[in-house]
Order: structure tokens, then sequence, then C-alpha cells
């Protein structure tokens, strides 16, 4: 059966959303039920939401080659069938090195299913529809972070983890015919043309700030800020909020905090593709959640009234969706100009470096100074990002009036 480019892409973002729901909900519940997961200091958060990032760390560049010569369907099922093993684990092992090993599992599944995503958007798009394609990407696979963060955080409240990991388990399970459905059996084929840039520089001074870019945003928005919603929350958190006569817990109002994000992503995101695909300077666009991020982090360090805490979540989470929408579409831009598997895989294994430190330096900032710290370092990183992509384009400027 023949699969078109936007079912192709669409497919692998539902397969990547089932399979993620497990890692998803625990940045919401083991912050805050982390003794009921067997473990005896705050460190080991850090550690078990940090190992599947460092595994990955050099495990893309494998992935990349295993999808140079194995099929892509291959893949995307060794992955699924992980994310199933391993989600059902979490719930089942109450040790702390039995689930650092299922951690390590997940980064391998992760692997496989974000680079095969990747490549998939890269050799179904062109410039005029590329940033379109990565909002889609991202949004719908983004509803696996949505159901594994709100159901996640609601039902670990009211019944148990073991419930809920073995309820993703399984739906992770059921998925792995679909992979036979949407997932092409290998990935589109060389070019002459795509052999012969296999053979140049493609390491260039704009690719490696693409690149810092990359780390800086795993950083922040998948190793900072995931792993510390919850401790935020519960730190303004103070009068417990009813409805219909039941109390909502931390991790329930952390759960559909972060899930209101990944509800509107699959409409957001593209959306803010689109306006790339339009846009003549793609880093102007780049320049707004860069700035807007660094003042909304300031002040998330320091705010304890609940209500504002909220609405300033929100309009970093809306920050956050345009950052990594346009990250990821810059990132695929300069790939397709380049070696796609090299550069491809720069940019996940940097994401992965910085999503990786993120939570250990996070949890250790928290044991030795406070949160506020943590975020006041990690608006800082947002500023001197943007100060340094305005010099670059103004060398660009510059350049082009010589």
């Amino acid at each position: 059966m023949k699969v078109s480019a936007k079912k192709r892409v669409i497919g692998i973002a539902l397969l990547t959303a089932i399979a993620v729901m497990g890692d998803a909900m625990l940045f919401i519940v083991l912050p805050l039920y982390w003794e009921e997961f067997g473990l005896t200091a705050l460190w080991q958060i850090g550690v078990l939401l940090s190992v599947n990032r460092f595994v990955r760390l050099p495990l893309n560049p494998l992935v990349g080659l295993f999808y140079k010569h194995f099929q892509l369907r291959t893949g995307v099922f060794l992955a699924v069938l992980l994310a199933t093993l391993t989600t059902m684990s979490y719930g089942m092992l109450q040790d702390f090195w039995l689930l650092f090993l299922m951690r390590a599992l997940w980064g391998v599944a992760w692997s496989f299913l974000r680079l095969g995503g990747y490549l998939t958007v890269i050799e179904t798009t062109n410039d005029s529809n590329r940033g379109n394609f990565v909002g889609l990407y991202n949004g719908l696979w983004g509803i696996g972070g949505l159901v594994g963060m709100l159901a996640g955080g609601i039902l670990v409240d009211y019944t148990s983890i073991s419930f809920v990991t073995s309820l993703f388990a399984w739906l992770a399970f059921f998925a792995l015919p679909l992979v036979w459905l949407f997932v092409p059996v290998k990935a589109a084929e060389q070019t002459k043309k795509q052999k012969k840039e296999e053979n140049t520089r493609w390491l260039t001074r704009h690719v490696t700030l693409v690149l810092t870019t990359s780390l800086t945003m795993g950083f922040i928005v998948f190793g900072i800020f995931a792993s510390t919603l919850s401790p935020l929350i519960e730190r303004s958190y103070q009068d417990q909020w009813s409805v219909a006569q039941l109390t909502i817990g931390a991790a329930t109002l952390a759960g559909v905090m972060q899930a209101i994000r990944w509800g509107w992503d699959p409409f957001v995101a593209p959306w803010i593709g689109k306006c790339l695909d339009r846009s003549t300077s793609k880093i102007q666009l780049l320049l707004l959640p860069l700035f807007s991020g660094s003042v909304l982090l300031c002040f998330l360090g320091y705010v304890q009234s609940m209500i504002l805490l909220l609405i300033l979540l929100l309009l970093f989470q809306f920050t956050s969706t345009f950052f990594v929408t346009t990250t990821d579409t810059l990132a695929t831009g300069v790939a397709s100009k380049s070696d796609r598997v090299k550069v491809i895989t720069a940019h996940t294994m940097v994401v992965d470096l910085g999503a990786a430190f993120g939570p250990l330096v996070a949890f250790y900032l928290i044991d030795n100074f406070s949160l506020t710290v943590v975020y006041i370092l990690a608006a800082s990183l947002l500023f001197l990002l943007g100060v340094i992509w305005l010099f670059e384009q103004w060398r660009e400027l510059m350049k082009a009036h010589k």
C-alpha cells in the first residue's frame, strides 16, 4: 500500500506518541512519589530522569548507521517493543539499579523513534513546507506527552503507580501492528547528489550555531523545565484546591499544566511552522522565544502567587513550543542541504546531551542552593544565546552589504 508523505509523518508521530507516554508520566510522578519507586535519595531522581539521555549520546550515531543499512520499519518496531517493556517495569520494580537499567533501555527505544521520525520528515519535505511538517510531527507525538502527564498525574493521585504503568504499557503493545500499517519498509534511497554531499565539510559555522541552539533547547525545555515543574508548583501550592469534593494534588496540577502545552501543540506547532516557511528570516523569529523565554524564566524563579505562577507557566510553555519548532526547523533545514544523517544525528545528540544534564544540574542546584537559582541560570543561558544570534545576524548583514 502506497503511503503519502503526510501519512508517513503522521503515522510515525502517533506511534512515537504512544511509546512516549510512560516516560512523560515519570517527569510528573517521580519527583513527588520517589520513595514509592524504591528510591532513597533525591539525587536518584535526577539520575533516572537523565540516564536514558546519556545512553543515547553514543547510541545515536550507531542508530544513524542502522537506518542507512537496515529497514526503518525494523527500527521503529524494536523501539515500540522496548517502550512496552520499560513502561511496564516502572510499576513492577522497586530497586534503583533495576530502574536505572530500564531507563537505559528506554534510551535505546527513543533513539530509534526520534531519528527515524526526523529522517522521515527530511525526506518528505522541501523548503516550502518543512516548518509545517516539523510542527505537525512534533505536535502529534506530543499527544503522548499530554496523555502521559495528564493521565499519569491524575491517575497516580487516585489509583496506583503500577496501575498507570501497566495501562500505558498495554497501549504500546497493542500499537505494534500499526508499525506495518504506517511505517515504510525502508527510508528513501540516497541520490547521487546526497552521496556527494557526505564527502563535503558539513560542520560549518552556521551549523555549529544551530547545534548550540539545539543543546540549549534540550537543556532548558526537556531537561530543567520538564523535571522541575512539579517542585516549582509544589513550592507555591500552599492551599489545596478541590473540584467536586476531590482534592487536586500537586502532581495532578503539574500534569494538567504540561498537558495543556501538549494539547495545543498539534495546532500551534504547525502554525508556527507555516510562519517559519513564509518568513524571510528564521533568525528573527528565533529571537522571539530566546528573549521572551529568558524574561519568563526569570519571573518563574521568584514568583510566589499560585495564580500568577500558572499564568507565567502557560506563557512559557507557548514560548517553548515556539523555541522547539524553530530549532527543529533550523536543524532539518541545514541537514537537507548537507549530510542528512550526520547533521540530524548531531542535532539529536546535542538535544539529548542538554536534556540529560538538565535534571542533574537542576536537582544538584536545588539540593545545594534553591529552585530560584535553577531558573536564573536557565534565563541567563537563553539571553546569552539570543545575543549570540543577534551578533550572527549583524555579521550576515555586514557580509551582504560588502
